[in-house]
């Protein structure tokens, strides 16, 4: 009987759909891929993962190694290939993982899936997993690697401040205001003036920012 990690292939297929949502072809070879890179790696050390895609990927990382986002272990390098990497804490060295177009051709829906030939409801989700399943590492390629050593330095936020701009705290390495008040904030910005912190409804522009920052430095 297949196995993916720890779990049963039932396992695995209701996890999938707990977990990500919704039965996922890129979660199921994604699992075989990081069952596949375990077993290569095959070490009793700490080890970390590199994920080259946002998509599908991380998630069967998360569910079937200690390396999660959260606690710093899973490392995001969107480069939008669909492939991981684990490695070893300490020396850097792994197993690099990825499905490989040369050999997705010789798997019809796989290929079609894997390189989006035709749109997602033309395709049939069950010859889909079925080709998966029946490929299994046939569908993937390996190489031995060695991450950069920013991949290595342990992950601090160093001396915590509290942002002037937004009264929360932020770390104070990222500059007198925080990111969200500076420049990378996902929302509608609203105008804070820094004596009261009274917020007008209005777009935050950029020499606006500039005169934030530059009245906190002074």
């Amino acid at each position: 009987m297949m196995t993916i990690g720890k779990y049963s292939l039932n396992e695995y297929l209701r996890l999938i759909e707990w977990f990500h949502g919704s039965p996922s072809p890129g979660m199921l070879v994604g699992g075989i891929m990081v069952d596949a890179a375990i077993k290569r790696l095959n070490t009793t050390r700490l080890y970390d993962a590199i994920c080259e895609t946002s998509s599908c990927l991380p998630d069967a990382i998360q569910l079937l190694t200690p390396c999660t986002i959260g606690n710093g272990w899973l490392h995001m390098a969107d480069l939008g290939r669909f492939a991981l990497a684990l490695y070893e804490k300490d020396s850097g060295r792994g197993i690099r993982v990825f499905l490989d177009p040369e050999k997705t051709e010789e798997w019809p829906e796989v290929n079609i899936w894997h390189l989006k030939l035709r749109p997602k409801k033309e395709q049939s989700l069950e010859k889909l997993t079925d080709q998966i399943l029946k490929a299994g590492i046939k569908l993937l390629g390996f190489q031995n690697v060695e991450v950069l050593p920013a991949f290595l330095a342990r992950r601090a936020k160093g001396e915590i401040a509290v942002c002037p701009a937004c009264g929360e705290a932020y770390p104070k390495n990222h500059g007198p205001v925080c990111r969200g008040c500076a420049h990378a904030s996902p929302y509608v910005q609203k105008k804070i003036d820094m004596r009261s912190r009274k917020i007008t409804g209005h777009r935050i522009s950029r020499s606006e920012k500039t005169s934030l920052m530059n009245e906190n430095q002074g």
